[in-house]
């Protein structure tokens, strides 16, 4: 399947994928390869997920 236009996320570079859950089309940085879909509709990530916090670090984990 071809893909044209601007990512409807970013509405700045070009869409090379359609996510299918909703049907965006979204450029490379806005789509999540490993899940699949976009970035809308992707599972959330958080700082507990992208980084384990060291000794002394402190930051929160929840997010709104």
């Amino acid at each position: 399947m071809s893909v044209t236009g601007l990512c409807e996320i970013c509405e700045n570079r070009t869409a090379e994928y359609s996510c299918p859950q909703c049907g965006a089309v979204v450029c490379e940085k806005h789509f999540d390869e490993e899940f699949g879909a976009c970035m809308r509709c992707a599972p959330a990530r958080g700082p507990s997920q992208e980084h384990e916090p060291s000794e002394g670090e402190d930051f929160d984990t929840f997010q709104l």
